[in-house]
């Protein structure tokens, strides 16, 4: 379906002000009313860009940031076996330190 496009400032103007009385989108807008959202954009830009235009509401969402919780930083504990040290803290698996102790003992 082919879109027709804006065709002078006028129809622009009349397009971007039904845009901003119903609340929608203009790229919704534009296809509701098989209008070239393409061509109805760049007439929002060149309207804006003049400042003859205030381009319509953009819908927005707040997202609000909250830093993670702090949590005390765990205990670091560091084994020295003649050359070789091993470094780990209390979230350190059991298995894994005992898979690394196995190593060593083969060593």
């Amino acid at each position: 379906m082919e879109r027709r496009k804006i065709a002078d400032e006028v129809d622009a103007r009349r397009a971007l002000a039904e845009v901003a009385r119903t609340g929608i989108g203009l790229r919704a807008w534009a296809r509701a009313n098989g209008v070239d959202g393409r061509s109805l954009h760049a007439w929002d830009m060149v309207l804006a860009r003049r400042g003859t235009h205030r381009a319509p509401p953009r819908r927005s969402t707040l997202v609000e940031l909250v830093p993670a919780r702090m949590e005390a930083p765990s205990a670091r504990y560091v084994m020295r076996v003649r050359d070789v040290s091993i470094e780990f803290s209390d979230d350190a698996s059991e298995e894994t330190l005992g898979r690394v102790l196995t190593v060593l003992r083969s060593c």
